[in-house]
């Protein structure tokens, strides 16, 4: 089976923003790993110790389906924060919509509140504090 996951590239907040995400959704970190644990290499210059506490690669479980990935970028690379994806949850209940959507949106942008839609979902969009842009989703049970 393949399985896909969401791999999240920020400018130096990579912890900052794992560490928020790890309290929306309530799990712990799986792995943590900063540049300064890379070890020296022939040939390669070091990290210089201002970017060693960035974040190489982080690994958060959201449950047993989904996990996200992060890292930091190095300065001399161009990023650019969340524009080009949205993360999307779907829930089982419109209760956990509320709860994923408010706790997100904390510090954020709405880009369009969490409404009941024409198409039968409870739905809402936002920018969280990092640049990350989110879907928050519950559809009603069809009858």
């Amino acid at each position: 089976m393949v399985k896909v996951s969401t791999y999240i590239t920020f400018d130096g907040q990579c912890e900052a923003a794992f560490e928020f995400y790890r309290s929306v959704f309530g799990t712990e970190f799986e792995d943590i790993n900063r540049f300064s644990e890379i070890p020296p290499q022939v040939g390669q210059p070091p990290i210089p110790e201002e970017l060693g506490n960035r974040i190489m690669h982080v690994v958060l479980p959201v449950n047993e389906h989904v996990v996200l990935y992060g890292s930091d970028t190095m300065p001399e690379h161009n990023h650019i924060a969340g524009n080009n994806i949205s993360l999307s949850i779907s829930t089982e209940t419109k209760e956990e919509a509320n709860h994923f959507f408010t706790k997100l949106s904390q510090d954020g942008t709405i880009t369009m509140p969490i409404v009941d839609t024409f198409w039968g979902a409870y739905f809402g969009m936002l920018t969280d504090k990092f640049g990350i842009q989110w879907m928050v989703n519950y559809d009603y049970p069809k009858s």
